[in-house]
C-alpha cells in the first residue's frame, strides 16, 4: 500500500489510468540492479528512483573523476575522487527518501553474478565493455532476467530488452564479440555527452514498462539512434535456434571466461611454462599417430585433427583443455573450432610439442 506521502510524490503517475494507484505499488514493491553507475547508469538511476522503485541496486567500483562530469549527472564538482556508489547512494535517497538503494562496490564476475542477480526483478546493463555485456545476458539468461541493455559511442546509441523466455538475446544479435581492438572505446573516440542521457532515459521506461505491465517493450526490436540526424530506426530481431545459450541446444550451462572469450588469441595460448603450473588439464593431441607414438605429453589423448569433429560430443565441458600439436597451428585452428561449441575452458600450446620439447631440455641444461 502506499503511503499518503507517497501519493503526493507520485500524483503525476496515480492520474495515468495505465499506471494509477497499482501501477505505483508494482514500482514501490519491484528490485532493479545497475550495472555500472556512469553515463547510462546516471540517468536510469536517478529516474527509477524518482518513479519510486522501491529497491535499486547499483554496481560499480570506480571513483568519480572530472573527465566523467560532462556526462555522468549523477555526480558534481564537490565529489571528484570519492567512490562512485557513496556520491550516487547520497544523490538518489536526497532525490527520493523512500527507496532503499542498495551498493556492490565490486567487479560483476563469472563469479558473483549469478548470486546478485537472482535477488532483483531486473538487470539493466549500464556497462562499456564487450566482456561485461556477454557476462550480463549470459547471467540473465541463467537467472530469468529481463535484461534491459543500452550503448553508446561518439554520436551513436542502441537500445533493447533482451528476455530470453520471449525473444532474443543479447547473443542472439551478436553471437561473437568483435576483434580485439577494433571498437575504440568511448575513451578512445569520444561520446556526445547528452547522448547517454537520450538511451539511458529509454533504459528508464522499458524498465518501469516491465514492472508495471504497461506498454510494448523493445523485446525483439532494437532500437538505433542517431543524434546528428535526430533519427530513430527500429530494427526487428529474432531468436537464433543455434544461440549457444538461448537456443535449441545450448552448449553454455555456466558463466565462462569472458575477457578469454572477447580476447580469445591471448586467452587462448598458453605456454609450456604455464602448462606445467595447471592443475591437472585435459590434454588432447591432435596430431597424426605416428607422431604420437614418436613422442607425446603423459597422459594425453590422442584425436587426430581430422576425427576432431565426430569426438566432441566425448569432451568434457567441465575440465581445462589444453590442445597441442607438433608447432602450434593445427592445436590454433582445433581451439578455435572447440570456442566455436562452447568449450570456453579451452587453450592450445603456443609452440606446440617442439616447444615443450625445448623448453624440458633447457631446464635440464641448466640443473
Amino acid at each position: 500500500m502506499l503511503t499518503e506521502s507517497e501519493r503526493e510524490r507520485y500524483a503525476r503517475h496515480l492520474v495515468l489510468p495505465e499506471v494509477g494507484e497499482e501501477g505505483q505499488e508494482k514500482l514501490k514493491s519491484a528490485s532493479v540492479l545497475i550495472i555500472g553507475a556512469g553515463g547510462l547508469g546516471s540517468p536510469v538511476s536517478m529516474y527509477l528512483a524518482a518513479a519510486g522503485v522501491g529497491r535499486i541496486g547499483l554496481a560499480d567500483f570506480d571513483d568519480v573523476d572530472v573527465t566523467n562530469l560532462h556526462r555522468q549527472i549523477l555526480y558534481g564538482t564537490s565529489q571528484v575522487g570519492q567512490p562512485k556508489l557513496s556520491a550516487a547512494r547520497e544523490r538518489l535517497h536526497d532525490l527520493n527518501p523512500e527507496i532503499t538503494i542498495e551498493t556492490h562496490e565490486t567487479a560483476i564476475t563469472s563469479a558473483n553474478a549469478l548470486e546478485i542477480f537472482r535477488g532483483y526483478d531486473v538487470i539493466v546493463d549500464g556497462t562499456d565493455n564487450f566482456p561485461t555485456r556477454y557476462l550480463v545476458n549470459d547471467a540473465c539468461v541463467l537467472t530469468g532476467k529481463p535484461n534491459v541493455y543500452g550503448s553508446i559511442f561518439r554520436f551513436d546509441g542502441q537500445a533493447s530488452v533482451f528476455y530470453a523466455p520471449e525473444g532474443p538475446c543479447y547473443r542472439c544479435l551478436y553471437p561473437e564479440p568483435p576483434p580485439p581492438n577494433v571498437v575504440p572505446s568511448c575513451a578512445e573516440g569520444g561520446v556526445l555527452g547528452v547522448l547517454p542521457g537520450v538511451i539511458g532515459t529509454i533504459q528508464a521506461i522499458e524498465t518501469i514498462k516491465l514492472i508495471t505491465g504497461i506498454g510494448e517493450p523493445l523485446i525483439g526490436r532494437l532500437l538505433l539512434f542517431d543524434a546528428l540526424r535526430m533519427e530513430f530506426r527500429r530494427l526487428k530481431l529474432k531468436k537464433d535456434p543455434n544461440c549457444a545459450i538461448c537456443g535449441e541446444h545450448p552448449t553454455i550451462a555456466q558463466l565462462i571466461d569472458y575477457e578469454g572469450f572477447c580476447n580469445p588469441a591471448e586467452a587462448g595460448e598458453i605456454t609450456p611454462a604455464q602448462l606445467a603450473a595447471m592443475n591437472d588439464p585435459l590434454l588432447i593431441d591432435v596430431r597424426e599417430p605416428y607422431e604420437f607414438q614418436q613422442g607425446h605429453l603423459e597422459g594425453a589423448w590422442l584425436i587426430p585433427m581430422a576425427q576432431l569433429q565426430r569426438h566432441i560430443d566425448a569432451i568434457p565441458h567441465d575440465r581445462d583443455l589444453v590442445l597441442y600439436c607438433r608447432s602450434g597451428s593445427r592445436s590454433a585452428y582445433a581451439l578455435e573450432m572447440l570456442r566455436g561449441v562452447g568449450f570456453r575452458r579451452a587453450k592450445h600450446l603456443k609452440g606446440g610439442y617442439l616447444a615443450w620439447l625445448r623448453e624440458q631440455r633447457a631446464g635440464a641444461a641448466s640443473r
